[in-house]
């Protein structure tokens, strides 16, 4: 698995650059080697990408986005790779935008590329274009202000964390235990309470005058 880290500052407000990101469909005009991308819905995609001279197909999604801060997604189809871009305020005129991105290469040609940085300086030029493609126009195209929340661990208990993964401290049923009718322990024994039947004796059992609970 090979890493990208990058960033570029941007001469257009926070909310510009990220409007601008959302609107996938045209990242072929900064973007050397994407000839499209489409929209399937909020957070599915595909792309046609040319890597090294190969010609590939995938489908992808967004799998946490966040307004003004982070959009981030992972590829469901090989060439595997995950990555996200995030966006910082430099001032109310400036913005630093980060790809962070890990794919992985296949294939001999893919190799040699990304042994050679061509992948990592072809994301270094996709960022200076992005710059350019934004400050020329001054602003975005579109915009997608939708939140997508980050996905949650899932494990067979389904609390949200990993298996083998500490629980943190569970509350205590405050209904827990619940209190019982009888009186407290004293001398004596205990009258049978209203309604229920009286201790065994030798007379005949007269029947009850309201109804209660069994025990």
């Amino acid at each position: 698995m090979s890493s990208i880290d990058h960033s570029v500052d941007v001469n257009v407000p926070i909310r510009t650059a990220y409007n601008q990101w959302t609107q996938f469909e045209s990242f072929p005009q900064f973007m050397e080697g994407v000839e499209s991308v489409t929209q399937l819905g909020d957070t599915r995609t595909d792309w046609i990408v040319e890597i090294a001279g190969i010609r590939r197909e995938f489908a992808a999604e967004i799998t946490e986005q966040h307004p003004d801060e982070k959009v981030a997604w992972r590829s469901l189809d090989r060439p595997r790779q995950t990555g996200a871009v995030t966006f910082r305020r430099l001032s109310g005129d400036n913005t630093r935008v980060t790809l962070q991105m890990e794919y992985d290469p296949e294939g001999f040609a893919e190799k040699a590329a990304d042994a050679l940085r061509l992948v990592r300086l072809r994301v270094r030029g996709d960022l200076e274009r992005f710059k350019s493609f934004i400050e020329s126009r001054g602003t975005e195209t579109g915009a997608w202000r939708g939140e997508v929340p980050a996905p949650r661990h899932e494990s067979g208990t389904g609390s949200g964390y990993d298996v083998g993964e500490p629980m943190p401290p569970q509350p205590v049923n405050p209904e827990y235990p619940r209190e019982t009718p009888l009186p407290p322990p004293g001398p004596g024994p205990v009258p049978p309470a209203r309604g229920t039947n009286p201790p065994p004796g030798s007379g005949p059992v007269p029947p009850r005058d309201t109804p209660g609970p069994v025990i």
